[in-house]
């Protein structure tokens, strides 16, 4: 299992907050994701043989919001 956190721009209230945990908790290998406006976050642990970075921005991407390099 890997830990990663991704900045996060756009979440302005906690149903930001639910969709964004609902979209990455779907994706499989994702066992938790802990989603934060407070800190504009998501740290996400996951199996690194199924989804990478670049798969969790995409999705990010896809629901509206914008990751931060």
């Amino acid at each position: 299992m890997q830990t990663l956190t991704l900045s996060i721009d756009g979440m302005t209230c906690m149903g930001c907050v639910s969709n964004i945990t609902r979209v990455l908790t779907a994706l499989p290998g994702v066992s938790q994701a802990d989603v934060s406006k407070e800190t504009a976050s998501a740290t996400l642990t996951f199996d690194e043989t199924q989804q990478n970075a670049a798969s969790f921005k995409q999705a990010i991407e896809d629901a509206g919001f914008d990751v931060r390099d």
